[in-house]
């Protein structure tokens, strides 16, 4: 009964609460999920899910029996433990757990349950106890090649850094992230500042065509960059820019130019046109407005389209493929995990979640790190 009295607590306030959690958490389990999977061995990950990551997975492996016979009246007996072998233990880097079921075929590898004793052809029986232990036995002495096992056996959860050491150790890694610094930094503020003549232009200038050119600028938002890039790589070539940090720095201003247009002239356009008549009528031309009251005004605007524009490019895969050499000295780190570290499958996704959170580190410093400049800028345009 509270709702309509001023600084009375609305009852869907819980609502709200309710909303902001379900929020919260829609992005942030699949960001713990990530980083959970980069601390498991692929074989886990492609197992289960990494909310099972504490608890034991069920694996799939296969080895041989060892060759070496005691004959037994008139068949001969092999036993051993099938973690002894080679092939079968690399399946384990932890040790291997209980097995639970084995086979003699890949079509079925879980044919028999542990501790029975199957019967194969020829004669042929095979026992493989959940220890891993085994008993093989066949009417011909089989020579120096063991029997081939298939089985499923329990393996303990297991966490490593051997993912962030593969993919921090890669060759020329470093230099793969200097390459991408150095086409973030420029294609982030290159467009910035030409966004920023170009909105005070639409926003407080008026001259002929001023409508049509917003109107361009909108229409420009929904062009698929994809129509683009080879046209503007012909383009690049013709003019001698070819593949290089020169061309990916207009490319992505190219790319990124409409949204910033779009956002900073439109927040331009909102600022208290009282400040803008008051400087006209003390002598301030349009240089001075733009550079001491709207360029301070719009700095809430201008660190918004920065975080976006840097995650933007610092994440690309598709224009860095496009515009830069495919030699290993110019390969940023989204091109260089995709060739030289997941492969050409991407299969790896113990290393794909390592180098995802490798990846984000820097724009998720530079997110916090113009948290302030949002901050400053809403001040600075509050009071005067």
């Amino acid at each position: 009964m509270m709702d309509n009295v001023v600084g009375g607590k609305s009852s869907l306030t819980w609502l709200t609460h309710i909303s902001v959690v379900l929020l919260v958490a829609v992005w942030l389990i699949p960001t713990i999920g990530l980083l959970v999977s980069s601390f498991r061995e692929r074989d886990q990950i492609s197992e289960s899910g990494w909310w099972l990551a504490p608890f034991p997975v069920e694996l799939t492996a296969r080895g041989r029996t060892a060759a070496e016979a005691e004959r037994d009246g008139d068949i001969f007996v092999v036993t051993g433990n099938i973690y002894d072998d080679a092939e079968a233990a690399s399946y384990f880097p932890g040790g291997g757990g209980d097995v639970v079921a084995f086979g003699t075929r890949g079509v079925d590898p879980t044919e028999f349950d542990a501790g029975t004793v199957a019967e194969l052809d020829d004669g042929e029986t095979l026992r493989v106890e959940a220890d891993g232990s085994y008993r093989w036995t066949t009417p011909e002495d089989p020579g120096d090649r063991g029997q081939r096992i298939y089985f499923a056996a329990q393996s303990p959860p297991e966490f490593t850094l051997a993912n962030y050491g593969q993919v921090l150790s890669a060759d020329n890694m470093d230099r793969a992230f200097i390459n991408t610094l150095t086409v973030t930094v420029p294609a982030t503020v290159i467009p910035i500042l030409i966004a920023a003549f170009a909105a005070y232009a639409l926003a407080w200038m008026d001259f002929p065509g001023r409508g049509l050119l917003i109107a361009l600028v909108v229409g420009l938002l929904v062009v698929p960059l994809q129509l683009a890039l080879v046209p503007m790589l012909d383009l690049h070539n013709r003019i001698g820019i070819g593949q290089g940090f020169l061309g990916i720095w207009f490319a992505h201003t190219a790319f990124g130019m409409p949204l910033a247009v779009y956002l900073i002239r439109n927040y331009m356009a909102g600022l208290p046109r009282d400040i803008i008549e008051c400087a006209k009528v003390d002598g301030a031309n349009d240089f001075e407005l733009f550079v001491r009251i709207v360029l301070p005004l719009s700095l809430p605007a201008l660190a918004a389209f920065s975080i976006f524009q840097f995650l933007w490019t610092w994440n690309d895969l598709l224009v860095a493929k496009v515009f830069l050499p495919s030699d290993d000295a110019s390969k940023v780190m989204t091109v260089k995990i995709a060739d030289d570290l997941l492969g050409s499958r991407g299969g790896d996704w113990g290393i794909l979640a390592t180098a995802a959170f490798v990846s984000i580190a820097v724009p998720i410093g530079v997110f916090f790190a113009l948290q302030r400049f949002f901050v400053r800028g809403l001040l600075a345009g509050s009071v005067k």
